[in-house]
């Protein structure tokens, strides 16, 4: 593969050699790949882009709620609309990535548009006139004008497509730097993803600890110009290390090579397979190649040579958008069958989004204040999330694992099949402790005639821990599903699929909760959400509602869209490659 220098244009080469070193002697030479010496940077930049980015998020929904005066439903709305444009920016991010910019300058203008976001978002912290003003009391609040929305808006916007740059490409940037045919390579790849995570955790865990409480407690424009500054200096250490970077020419996309077999099957769609040749290069390549399956026949006319004239000399098809080989075919195939599975995690991750909003409005409106005069954001609560994901993944490599191996003499791991049915248990359950939770703090509330409840914001805890395991059962499994099962060439594809689930269970989330406002709140009925203050509303309501559809998703697992996860596509290592991707996926996830 060919190693151009995407950062100003140029063709030259952009790995640089040490004057001692010999010059580049052979082409296979030239994947050497730039090695830690690159890396530092990539986990550099990745560290600071993380604490820049969780610290806006965590505290969102605190954010709008105090400062832009928006309702429940307001708050639901633009955030789960935000989360799903930052996630579906994902596709496009990869498809630019890997068919015109390459993964460094994706990587590098995604960076900047976040830049832009985080800075429009520091603006409207610091300058008043951007905001509507401060409610008298929380009963009585003046909405925003349009324009401030329009400004708020625009930051989130610029935000959401750098999301769409970053999140497909720092990983795999830094997977380039490494030469994963060689068994040091492999080995330093491993440790680059423990170095990943360990920067990404830190991130995390800094953001929601010292960010936040400083947002919170202290001032929002101090909480939010540090994240803007870290996210500067994450884009100054990125291009400082543009010397050591290996840095790929873009191969194309599989989303293409997608469109293409689908347009090929609809120009194709009178003809049959029978009676034609299929076009089936013995094509090179990394990973098993695909054989035939009979399933989803109809996309099989893609690979069917109806004139020898659609092949030129070579034998390669003239026009690839009416001619895929059936490598190509059986790709789309394999995806299209782990949809029904992938339909099942998406129901999981809607209750995962509602803790992060009405989860959080719950907290806002109980008691904060620990001992005489410590107070508790918020936005805290979601460390009992990270906490109980934590705690889980412990038991379960340290103890669990290791007891099953002196036992039975052999690691018995959780199926994906199980930790998806417990993830979706675990919904479940979530939904009804925070349905019993709310009905008691607004309880609370409404005895004392007060906008916040005497109950104590650690009664939240536990609903939120449970959020957490949903995120380690059936998010993990989900994830491992998705890249074990697909071959090598496919991997970019399984994350983007991913991300593309947290953006439709986002979206749904937002349906969900507006109609449920429209329909409980006809003939001047008391919502079950959507106010400006919990007390009035009947949210536990909401919460069961949840619950109910938790147990549909369970059946519909469970008697149809299992299947597809017990007969498995690709199957290349056996139980114990599959362990192994286990393992690994969990530590990565």
């Amino acid at each position: 593969m060919t190693e151009k220098d995407m950062g100003d244009g140029s063709n030259s080469s952009l790995v640089e050699q040490n004057s001692q070193s010999p010059p580049l002697p052979s082409p296979s030479l030239r994947k050497e790949p730039g090695g830690w010496r690159a890396v530092k940077y990539i986990l550099g930049n990745e560290t600071f882009e993380k604490l820049a980015s969780m610290s806006l998020v965590a505290n969102m929904t605190v954010y709008l709620r105090t400062k832009y005066n928006m309702d429940g439903i307001a708050v639901v709305n633009v955030i789960n609309i935000w989360s799903g444009c930052s996630n579906i920016t994902a596709i496009a991010g990869a498809l630019v990535s890997d068919t015109f910019l390459g993964r460094y300058r994706t990587l590098l203008f995604g960076s900047i548009s976040s830049l832009l976001g985080m800075a429009t978002m520091t603006l409207t912290a610091g300058v008043p006139k951007l905001r509507p003003p401060t409610c008298i009391d929380e009963r009585n609040c003046i909405d925003p004008r349009f324009w401030q929305m329009g400004v708020l808006f625009a930051g989130l916007a610029f935000m959401a497509i750098g999301a769409g740059g970053i999140r497909p490409c720092n990983i795999a940037f830094g997977a380039d730097q490494f030469d994963t045919t060689t068994k040091k390579g492999r080995a330093q790849l491993e440790s680059f993803f423990n170095w990943w995570y360990f920067s990404f955790t830190l991130a995390l865990v800094v953001a929601l600890t010292a960010v936040v409480y400083i947002q919170t407690n202290i001032s929002w424009v101090i909480g939010y110009a540090i994240p803007t500054s870290c996210l500067f200096l994450s884009i100054i250490i990125f291009v400082t290390g543009h010397h050591a970077y290996i840095i790929m020419t873009p191969q194309g996309s599989v989303f293409v090579d997608m469109a293409k077999v689908i347009t090929a099957a609809i120009r194709k769609h009178s003809l049959t397979p029978s009676g034609h040749s299929l076009y089936d290069p013995d094509l090179q390549k990394s990973g098993s190649k695909l054989s035939r399956t009979k399933r989803l026949s109809c996309l099989d006319k893609a690979a069917i040579i109806a004139d020898s004239n659609e092949l030129d000399d070579q034998g390669r098809p003239k026009n690839d958008w009416r001619l895929c080989s059936v490598e190509q075919v059986e790709n789309l195939k394999m995806l299209l069958g782990m949809l029904p599975v992938w339909v099942a995690g998406i129901g999981c991750f809607i209750t995962m989004d509602q803790q992060g909003t009405l989860g959080i409005l719950q907290a806002i409106q109980t008691n904060k204040t620990l001992g005489s005069r410590f107070e508790v954001p918020p936005a805290w609560m979601g460390l009992s999330s990270m906490i109980a994901l934590a705690i889980w993944v412990f038991i379960y490599e340290q103890i669990w694992v290791p007891q099953t191996r002196k036992r039975a003499g052999k690691a018995k791991r959780l199926s994906t099949a199980q930790r998806i049915n417990i993830g979706i248990v675990i919904a479940i359950a979530c939904c009804l402790l925070a349905a019993v939770t709310e009905k008691q703090r607004r309880k609370a509330a409404l005895k004392q005639g007060s906008f916040e409840s005497p109950m104590s914001i650690l009664f939240l805890l536990p609903q939120f821990a449970l959020s957490g395991l949903i995120e380690a059962f059936a998010a993990v499994a989900l994830m491992e599903f998705l890249t074990t099962q697909l071959p090598e060439s496919m991997r970019t594809v399984a994350g983007a699929i991913f991300f593309v689930s947290l953006s439709i269970a986002s979206y749904l989330n937002s349906i969900l909760v507006n109609i449920v406002y429209r329909i409980t709140s006809k003939d001047g009925n008391p919502p079950w959400l959507g106010g400006h203050d919990l007390n009035k509303d009947r949210l536990e309501k909401f919460y069961c509602l949840v619950a109910g559809i938790g147990a549909l998703n369970l059946l519909y697992f469970n008697l149809f869209a299992r299947r597809f996860v017990t007969n498995a596509v690709v199957d290349k290592k056996g139980s114990e490659g599959e362990q192994n991707n286990e393992e690994k996926t969990l530590d990565v996830a």
